[in-house]
């Protein structure tokens, strides 16, 4: 099966089975995904749904995050991972949002990516999730399960080598859902230690498994 091939087949199956995914952190405007996708670096969105609330409803807006300082804020994100340091970095960021982007949070990749703790891999969330532009976030799941499907080559060594794989052969109205299925499956299905195939439906497509079966049979 050709790349091409698994793609077509890819976007295929997910566009009838799971045409609206989503995001799972919880949130109801820019500001409040900004905050929930810097926290969920290296974290769940679990922890993070559990933490955010509180955050939401003490600082609802970028310039009451701004007023409050490392004491206040820490409390709040103490059980997520690395809390010192998203303290800081999320402190930042509204004073940043504030002073230099008069509290809108900005839809351009460039620009996002000036605000304190947002990586690109942030910025393209924000840009896909709320502003629907054509970017893809490569986090861990993408960038296992976009190989192991045979999507990306394995040779793809950095999250924006598969990013731009991954750009170059999807379109544009695409891109934005195709992010949310590559992680949930690498999430609940094609897990890093022991992938579910039994549990999974796009086998027929896939090259992980695909390879799988082939090495029993040489094995039989």
């Amino acid at each position: 099966m050709t790349t091409k091939e698994r793609y077509k087949q890819f976007v295929a199956y997910y566009a009838t089975n799971q045409p609206e995914a989503e995001t799972e952190l919880h949130y109801t405007n820019p500001y409040e995904l900004i905050v929930a996708v810097s926290l969920s670096a290296q974290c769940t969105d679990k922890r993070v749904n559990m933490c955010t609330p509180a955050i939401f409803r003490d600082f609802p807006t970028a310039e009451a995050l701004a007023r409050a300082d490392y004491d206040l804020l820490y409390p709040y994100i103490k059980s997520i991972s690395y809390p010192s340091n998203k303290t800081k970095h999320l402190l930042g960021m509204a004073k940043m949002l504030v002073n230099d982007f008069d509290s809108v949070v900005p839809s351009d990749i460039d620009q996002l990516q000036k605000l304190p703790g947002v990586g690109r891999k942030t910025a393209n969330v924000i840009a896909s999730v709320v502003f629907n532009k054509p970017t893809m976030a490569v986090d861990t799941h993408v960038f296992r399960v976009s190989k192991r499907i045979g999507l990306v080559p394995m040779t793809a060594k950095t999250p924006l080598e598969v990013e731009k794989v991954l750009v170059k052969n999807l379109s544009d109205a695409v891109i934005p859902k195709a992010h949310h299925w590559l992680i949930l499956l690498g999430r609940y299905i094609c897990l890093a230690r022991k992938p579910q195939c039994e549990n999974c439906s796009i086998t027929s497509f896939c090259k992980f498994y695909e390879q799988k079966e082939k090495s029993k049979l040489k094995e039989v």
